[in-house]
């Protein structure tokens, strides 16, 4: 296909149309006429080969091909914005300008805390947005990182990206703190016999993969998002769970547990972002990347001054 002949205000109206499924309301939302759009929509139509929008009573529905495209468009416009919102030169000092990251709890929690503090010193024209991160990173990794500025996701997750190094953390385990059954020590048979509340997405803690390498399947009572919950999910139980030692850290006190050493050498946490190569070039993000590489080494130099 020749992009140069190709209509890219096609591409907003497409998106507008199949998310919209109105053509008055998408019209609205790109600044076109009702007949203007009305074009724009007969236009797709040719072009695709298909209804994309097909009338069902009062209203329309999306065709097969029509609810393929509305996430594809989606992607497609979010990369047109940042392909033509990309810089020379920035001045963090003066300059305006949106970052989004996709993070987990955690990483927003440990590292997002300190770069925010940094931006607001340094870069008060800049905002960064974090999102909650999704399946969608490791199913369709490229056509997520491109629609981002980065993703912070430890090592052993995804790969062929390029990456700026963080901190690194380590496992530690979590029970209540008038848990009879557990000691001063845990041992690998309280994992095996203990309920657990475990963090939902297993691609975001690679090291509760090696339970199962040492023969033990644990017992899950409570599943949730977000790592933070889980020591609320531990107290006052008998359930054991698995957190980020930073994590901890910074919530002792907020619930009645205790924190153990892991009984078997769990793979340590390689905090990153990863971004995609289309930002490589691009004066902003280039002074992101120095930012966060900044950030991450005092995060780490500060967690390492503070344990003993």
């Amino acid at each position: 296909m020749n992009l140069s002949r190709l209509d890219l205000n096609l591409v907003p109206a497409l998106r507008a149309l199949l998310e919209e499924r109105n053509v008055t309301r998408a019209g609205q939302r790109v600044g076109l006429s009702q007949p203007a759009m009305s074009a724009a929509l007969a236009r797709l139509r040719r072009h695709f080969g298909d209804d994309l929008l097909t009338r069902v009573g009062n209203g329309y529905e999306l065709t097969p091909l029509g609810t393929v495209l509305r996430d594809s468009s989606s992607t497609a416009c979010d990369l047109l914005e940042r392909v033509f919102s990309s810089q020379a030169v920035f001045d963090p000092a003066t300059e305006t300008r949106e970052f989004t990251l996709l993070a987990s709890d955690y990483g927003a929690a440990v590292f997002g805390t300190a770069l925010t503090r940094m931006l607001h010193q340094d870069a008060p024209g800049v905002r960064v947005t974090f999102q909650q991160s999704s399946p969608a990173v490791v199913e369709s990794t490229a056509a997520t990182l491109s629609t981002v500025d980065g993703l912070l996701l430890p090592h052993g997750i995804i790969d062929g990206f390029p990456a700026v190094e963080l901190f690194e953390d380590r496992w530690v385990c979590i029970v209540a703190e008038n848990n009879p059954q557990v000691g001063e020590q845990l041992t690998l048979d309280d994992l095996a016999t203990l309920p657990w509340a475990v963090y939902q997405r297993p691609y975001d803690a690679p090291a509760a993969r090696q339970l199962s390498m040492l023969g033990i399947s644990p017992r899950v009572e409570v599943s949730v998002q977000t790592f933070q919950l889980l020591p609320y999910m531990v107290e006052g139980t008998g359930r054991v769970a698995m957190i980020q030692e930073r994590l901890a850290t910074r919530m002792a006190g907020t619930a009645a547990v205790r924190v153990l050493p892991c009984p078997f050498q769990a793979v340590p946490v390689r905090e990153a972002m990863w971004w995609h190569p289309l930002h490589t070039q691009d004066a902003a993000h280039s002074w992101l990347r120095e930012a966060v590489a900044r950030t991450g080494a005092e995060v780490g130099d500060h967690a390492a001054a503070a344990r003993p």
